[in-house]
């Protein structure tokens, strides 16, 4: 109903020639040329408007606005609006009162270009016209088919099996690590280092065992004198340490026994 109401402009045209036509002898249209085109028996402004799916062609004076003649249309094209066999300039458009008499008058625009607006605008209207009545008849249809009831019945459950998630809130899920044989391990923690295993000390019996020879010291005895020995008294001497070699790894007390006390040389040198 507010659609039925509203009135909307679609063209409007300030010059537009009206004539009178002789009526249609045969079926092959009207031609312009049959019209007095120099002579036009009324000129004033051209609008077409639009009310719901009715289009409406008003004839109005240039000054005052006033309604001369309209044609209401329900159809384009149609027997409402026709154009001349001869020119695309000139339409034969039927106008009514509200008394209900009708007459057939022809129009014609001195610009191509605003006969070209005229007639798109027709055509537009029209054809959102048939949209809206392909679209209102599918909503019919849509409604008069059973409807498809896909909501949860009384006391009916839906189950979701989700993979790896937890069934508390925010919980994350744990990824699955398969070792061999079907076991499930734990990933390492991340960040984490393999500790080395630390190495044991060694026991007291390796330390009993290994013995390190004493060192041999020098008798405080020896004087500075016995640096020079006679040829005989190196000889003595070396056979001492042989013997102390031979048992390094023995007791301290056999080390230490194996070092003979040297005993001081008589010097063969003479003091002067």
């Amino acid at each position: 109903a507010p659609e039925m109401e509203y009135e909307s402009v679609l063209c409007v045209k300030p010059d537009v020639n009206v004539y009178r036509i002789p009526p249609r002898t045969s079926n092959r249209g009207y031609r312009a040329s049959d019209w007095k085109l120099d002579h036009p028996d009324w000129t004033g402004r051209l609008r077409v408007t639009s009310k719901g799916k009715t289009a409406y062609i008003k004839l109005e004076d240039k000054v005052s606005g006033e309604l001369f003649a309209q044609a209401p249309i329900d159809q384009y094209p149609g027997i409402a609006v026709e154009t001349v066999t001869d020119s695309s300039r000139y339409f034969v458009i039927r106008i009514q009162d509200g008394t209900g008499r009708s007459a057939f008058i022809g129009i014609g625009f001195t610009d191509r270009g605003d006969a070209f607006d005229f007639n798109v605008s027709l055509q537009d209207h029209f054809k959102w016209v048939k949209q809206e009545t392909e679209i209102s008849k599918e909503s019919q249809e849509a409604d008069t088919r059973p409807k498809l009831d896909l909501g949860f019945k009384e006391g009916q459950t839906i189950k979701l099996n989700i993979g790896n998630m937890t069934t508390k809130k925010g919980g994350a899920a744990k990824p699955r690590v398969s070792g061999s044989g079907g076991l499930s391990l734990l990933p390492p923690p991340p960040g984490g280092k393999i500790a080395v295993p630390p190495i044991p000390p060694p026991s007291s019996t390796a330390i009993a065992n290994h013995v390190t020879p004493p060192p041999v010291l020098k008798s405080s005895n020896v004087s500075s004198a016995d640096v020079l020995l006679d040829l005989d008294a190196p000889a003595s001497a070396s056979t001492a340490p042989a013997s102390a070699t031979t048992d390094l790894w023995g007791d301290f007390s056999t080390a230490s026994s194996a070092v003979p006390n040297q005993a001081p040389q008589q010097s063969n040198w003479v003091q002067f």
